[in-house]
């Protein structure tokens, strides 16, 4: 039985990355066959199914959205391992307060707080978690040296600076046997005729609320929740629907099993998972080398 690859890694993560064999060549310079050859011999090694072969292209299963996650640690790994010679990071020893919002800490806080303590171990870290528009009191007070937080709905912009790692469109979530999944996109007004979970942490609701606003629309909210289990948990019984951003969707959760997504039609704004630090003010070094190693991650991401 032969060994996977890094090589396969890389292939791997440029298909479900592309949604495409021929974008995926294109992205890693290398012939359509010699890709499609490496997901099969990949899928053979692994004994799983990791694509759903489509008309819109190559579509991860439940079990290559689990194996896209380990593909990427595996890679992040390799790439700190090949930069042990940088030694300037690890002289660091002061202090480092980085603030996180309830919403994203479970998303990206545990990976860049693992990479940065590798490569700044004798920094003496404090994770601070607080609601969005305390977050930022903090920062502007000196309190937070960086936050991560949805950079998209920051009230004080003009006291903080913000640097987007990622743009996430929002989709429709619902149970597998609602009457919306039959369709492959979604309008929302078409949400609207149904009741609604409405997810309120993080300054979401109030971006949602803005959008129904604009399309003229009023929503039947059946409950209004900080816990996204919780509404992982009532979209998947069939209770109501979600309108979330695409970045909290985890298709290898128990509740996934459950839960479908569409897409929007209606432009609605994106949701903006960022950096943030106070404008005008010198940056400490040891921020500025987690805001470095958060930089790299995102890229290899």
């Amino acid at each position: 039985m032969r060994n996977v690859t890094l090589r396969q890694f890389r292939y791997f993560i440029a298909v479900a990355e592309s949604n495409s064999v021929a974008s995926a060549a294109r992205m890693v310079n290398i012939a359509q066959s010699a890709i499609t050859k490496s997901i099969q011999e990949l899928e053979e090694e692994l004994r799983l199914k990791l694509f759903e072969r489509t008309a819109k292209g190559m579509l991860l299963t439940p079990d290559g959205h689990r194996f896209l996650a380990s593909a990427r640690k595996v890679l992040s790994a390799v790439a700190d391992a090949t930069n042990l010679q940088k030694e300037v990071p690890k002289l660091l020893d002061g202090e480092l307060a980085i603030g996180v919002s309830s919403l994203v800490a479970g998303y990206y806080l545990s990976e860049l707080v693992a990479r940065f303590r590798r490569s700044c171990p004798n920094v003496k870290l404090k994770l601070i978690e607080e609601r969005p528009d305390f977050l930022e009191h903090l920062l502007i007070n000196g309190e937070v040296d960086v936050a991560i937080m949805l950079s998209s709905m920051l009230e004080d912009r003009q006291a903080l600076v913000s640097e987007t790692l990622l743009r996430s469109p929002n989709q429709v979530w619902m149970s597998a046997n609602h009457p919306l999944a039959a369709k492959e996109e979604l309008t929302l007004a078409e949400c609207a005729a149904y009741e609604l979970i409405e997810l309120d942490a993080d300054r979401m609701s109030v971006q949602m609320q803005m959008v129904w606003q604009r399309y003229r629309l009023k929503p039947k909210v059946l409950m209004s929740t900080s816990s996204l289990e919780a509404v992982r948990s009532l979209v998947g019984q069939g209770a109501g629907i979600a309108v979330l951003p695409d970045f909290l969707y985890r298709p290898w959760t128990l509740d996934a099993e459950h839960v479908d997504v569409r897409p929007l039609r209606d432009a609605v704004d994106t949701i903006d998972v960022g950096l943030v630090w106070r404008r005008g003010t010198t940056i400490k070094a040891e921020a500025l080398e987690f805001i470095s190693e958060t930089r790299e991650h995102t890229k290899r991401s």
